[in-house]
């Protein structure tokens, strides 16, 4: 099927507005009825030959037609308003449909874009978390992305405060190309305070959302934006959550697409590390210090856009270094703290600590503080 007309779009539309209808079972239907109007015209025992489909729904597709002019009408509008905007409509069968996204079990057959896509988001990594992280996990998250952008990769994330956040301005700010997945309409910007992070991405990258407009960001959304995020990425960096938090469910939906998951570490008995550290110790996140180890795991996918660049692994370090520099893995530490941690002398730490500046792997900060790189 090619790019739908509009009377093809009016069907499709008829068919997701039946409660309990959805993607899943319009693509068995389509895959016995080939086309949208076959699956309409229909008898109640063809249509229930069909996997998943009961006589009561084959009953709510025999009668959905009459509704067909308030679609239209209501899909008339919806266009108008999208122009407007500078929007636009795409379906699974449109050739700018992510490719990524068509691969997972359950892709949106409808997108709304604000915003453009480009080649380089067939290699996109998304970058979740919390929406109340620790200064640790914002400054993991700014110092990874901007290593990602560097190599001409995608961020993908969700617009949601705190992680969220932190990555879609990290990739602008370094230049880079950015993709948001909102659980509301394209015309309801939520949280309110990123309408300003909201327009820079739909000038520099793309929003989308499988929502009507004027859809309101209720929670039921926001399972169905996540299965979105993690499909339109090669991986996805869970950088901090709780075990409840909705980055942990974006994981195992990537885990399910057969997308890999990587996990930054963090302290103990802090609950923004709690996720994370959970699904490093059930090996269903790869644990990475730097973007680095994800470009190295991913290596063989990014290799078109990486070329020749592909990050060397970790320098060698002697047993000093090694124990220094892994001293610095949760946070910034003053010289007294990492002598104290290390059971080293402040002489000894300072000779570690320029060897590893020289390395490129530790930061001096302001009052004798060092950080990872």
């Amino acid at each position: 099927m090619g790019k739908l007309s509009f009377d093809e779009l009016t069907e499709l539309f008829l068919l997701l507005s039946i409660e309990r209808i959805g993607p899943a079972k319009i693509r068995n239907l389509l895959a016995r009825f080939k086309k949208l109007s076959n699956i309409l015209s229909a008898s109640t025992s063809d249509l229930i030959e069909s996997e998943g489909i009961s006589k009561e729904l084959a009953s709510r597709i025999r009668k959905v037609s009459v509704k067909k002019d308030s679609i239209q009408k209501f899909l008339e509008k919806e266009l108008k308003t999208l122009d407007k905007m500078g929007a636009r409509i795409i379906t699974v069968w449109d050739e700018d449909f992510p490719p990524l996204l068509k691969k997972i079990y359950d892709p949106p057959l409808i997108l709304y874009v604000l915003g453009k896509f480009d080649e380089k988001d067939k290699y996109s990594i998304s970058v979740v978390g919390t929406r109340q992280p620790t200064n640790y996990g914002k400054v993991q998250a700014e110092k990874i992305v901007s290593d990602l952008v560097e190599q001409n990769i995608t961020i993908v994330s969700g617009l949601a405060r705190g992680i969220d956040s932190v990555a879609h301005l990290s990739a602008l700010k370094n230049n880079g190309r950015t993709i948001a997945v909102i659980g509301s309409g394209l015309d309801v910007i939520y949280p309110a305070e990123n309408k300003k992070l909201f327009n820079e991405i739909k000038e520099k990258g793309a929003i989308i959302s499988e929502f009507n407009l004027g859809t309101i960001p209720n929670a039921e959304n926001f399972p169905k934006r996540n299965r979105i995020i993690s499909g339109l990425s090669l991986g996805t960096l869970v950088i901090e959550t709780a075990i409840t938090g909705g980055a942990m469910q974006t994981a195992r939906l990537a885990l399910d697409q057969n997308r890999e998951v990587f996990a930054i570490p963090g302290n103990l008995g802090i609950r923004q590390s709690e996720g994370t550290n959970m699904l490093i110790q059930r090996g269903e996140a790869e644990l990475i210090k730097n973007a680095d180890d994800i470009l190295q795991a991913l290596e063989l996918k990014l290799k078109p856009i990486l070329g020749k660049n592909i990050p060397k692994q970790q320098k060698d370090l002697t047993i000093f270094e090694e124990k220094i520099y892994n001293c610095l893995l949760s946070e910034p530490l003053q010289i007294d703290k990492i002598a104290e941690k290390t059971n080293l002398s402040t002489s000894d730490c300072l000779v570690n600590l320029l060897s590893l500046e020289f390395k490129g792997m530790v930061k001096q900060l302001p009052g004798k503080m060092f950080m990872q790189m």
